[in-house]
């Protein structure tokens, strides 16, 4: 819910931007504008000449106020970008043999690989994200290690087992994978 109030926002704050952009140039170009509008034509300026002097002494302004504004589009549109990217795959498309496939839910493919990888032994906690194209999925995999638990074992075991099973059951021809594995911290009891 919070991610489409986020981007409903973002697209409402980016149409008011538009328009009052594309309203400047027009009347920058010269068109008639209403008579409420507070730039009048061409001749007409966004800051008046007090405004404009008031920093003439000091070189440093104007450029350090053109690259504030830089900095700042640039980050706008790089917050952009990252609300159209999505962050996880929504599907992956399964090769039936019948030439149209089927849809499947990727969270539904992360919950079971990741209940198989929970299930090896040595890995108490398992995180999947699956992402890329749906005919191409990456998989990211953090797995949280028991304090006895082999690393070396355990990716094997995860890549043999896990992965290839999700990999067959989807009929991917390959599933690439980016494992983290973090250790979880042994706490030992004090013996008096």
């Amino acid at each position: 819910m919070l991610r489409v109030v986020n981007r409903v926002l973002l697209a409402l704050a980016g149409l008011v931007l538009l328009a009052v952009g594309g309203a400047v140039l027009v009347t920058g170009l010269g068109v008639g504008v209403p008579s409420w509008w507070p730039w009048a034509g061409p001749g007409d300026v966004l800051l008046r000449e007090g405004a404009r002097q008031r920093w003439r002494d000091a070189g440093w302004w104007w450029p350090a106020v053109i690259a504030a504004l830089a900095v700042l589009v640039l980050l706008a549109v790089w917050w952009l970008l990252g609300q159209l990217r999505r962050s996880r795959l929504a599907e992956v498309l399964v090769e039936t043999g019948d030439g149209e496939g089927a849809l499947l839910r990727g969270r539904a493919l992360e919950s079971v690989l990741a209940g198989e990888a929970e299930d090896l032994e040595g890995v108490a906690h398992a995180r999947i994200a699956l992402h890329g194209r749906r005919t191409a999925p990456t998989a990211r995999v953090r797995l949280l290690l028991e304090p006895y638990a082999s690393p070396g074992e355990t990716l094997h075991r995860l890549s043999t087992e896990a992965l290839t099973h999700a990999r067959d059951s989807a009929g991917l021809a390959a599933l690439p994978s980016e494992v983290r594995l973090r250790a979880e911290r042994h706490r030992a009891r004090r013996v008096t």
